[in-house]
């Protein structure tokens, strides 16, 4: 199993990157799984990328750095929400990834689940929304700051997450403004379903951004092992970025409650105009329908009955009831 894995180093279907860094600097030469954990110095640490692994695909890192079956089968499984597990000297550490989708108004969620000690990082990715690629090159590129070790690299992971949150808050932003254009807009066509497809969404969002909070608390605090101090420091400016996004999905999920009243109430207008209109009508209807039925009953003796003028006479009285009726209606608005 071992072998197999570390000839899977380079296999981008399941571990997309696996390499040793030492003092800032990446070790030249590839690098496998098998034996990984002992090639590593004093001053360096091994960093492993694994995309969507099995079980088997994901044994052999577990026995190579002694990871905890519990955190393991999470990081296979997937489906968590962002949380911060410690076990011995490992820290575990879940995050939500989001992309928003504008044509569908949806909001694409990937998970990013980390081990960490002070020796390696082993991260794993599930959905299309999780790409590290670039938080790699990055950190390659930052010697002083891949010096800090393997927190620098949780860092910019959760930096690169809490970062891909911003456009997702402009996008759900943009359709809340639309939406609440539309209910209040003369031409209200009742986007019930759009608004509550909305909220979901929301919701959704809002708990991978709320969750996000008091872990990261928890590591600019300094509260879980290898943290130290010159790495706190990056940990609050993610904080501060989480925490602003969480505010404003906040401030959404109280603007579509108040907007999704809005739109109930113009629906209750909308079906008393309704009610109005059909009552008007029935009113304009009723009174020749009540004379003409009082000319249809089998009598001998009625006024007009044997008139040349009485039919035109009773048609006259229709219209000129049914016509006064209209318009007191129309002045009045409901018709």
């Amino acid at each position: 199993m071992h072998g197999k894995v570390g000839r899977l180093c380079n296999n981008a279907l399941v571990i997309v990157d696996c390499a040793i860094y030492e003092n800032g600097h990446r070790r030249p030469g590839q690098q496998t799984i098998e034996g990984a954990a002992s090639a590593v110095g004093d001053d360096g640490f091994v960093w492993i990328g694994l995309f969507e692994p099995t079980e088997p695909e994901f044994e052999a890192v577990r026995k190579e750095f002694d990871l905890h079956e519990l955190a393991v089968e999470d990081a296979i499984t997937a489906h968590q929400r962002p949380k911060l597990e410690i076990y011995d000297d490992t820290i575990f550490v879940v995050l939500k990834t989001a992309r928003y989708i504008d044509k569908t108004e949806e909001v694409d969620f990937g998970e990013i689940l980390m081990f960490m000690s002070k020796q390696f990082v082993v991260v794993v990715r599930h959905g299309e929304a999780s790409s590290l690629a670039a938080v790699r090159r990055r950190l390659e590129r930052d010697q002083a700051l891949l010096e800090l070790g393997p927190a620098s690299v949780l860092y910019a992971v959760m930096d690169r997450v809490v970062d891909g949150y911003a456009p997702v808050v402009d996008g759900l932003g943009k359709d809340i403004d639309e939406v609440e254009a539309e209910v209040f807009s003369a031409d209200w066509k009742n986007p019930a379903e759009r608004i509550y497809l909305l909220k979901r969404e929301v919701l959704e969002f809002q708990s991978a951004a709320r969750s996000l909070i008091d872990p990261l608390d928890r590591l600019m605090r300094g509260h879980v092992p290898a943290i130290t101090h010159d790495i706190k420091e990056y940990f609050r400016d993610v904080h501060d970025h989480a925490l602003r996004a969480a505010t404003q999905v906040d401030q959404f999920r109280d603007l579509l409650n108040s907007i999704l009243e809005a739109n109930l109430t113009q629906a209750g207008v909308a079906q008393n105009e309704d009610m109005r209109k059909i009552s008007s009508w029935v009113a304009v209807a009723v009174v020749p329908t009540l004379i003409a039925g009082i000319f249809g009953m089998n009598f001998n003796r009625m006024p007009g009955l044997n008139s040349d003028w009485g039919f035109p006479f009773v048609v006259l009285i229709m219209a000129v009831v049914a016509g006064f009726l209209y318009r007191a209606f129309r002045k009045s608005g409901w018709l």
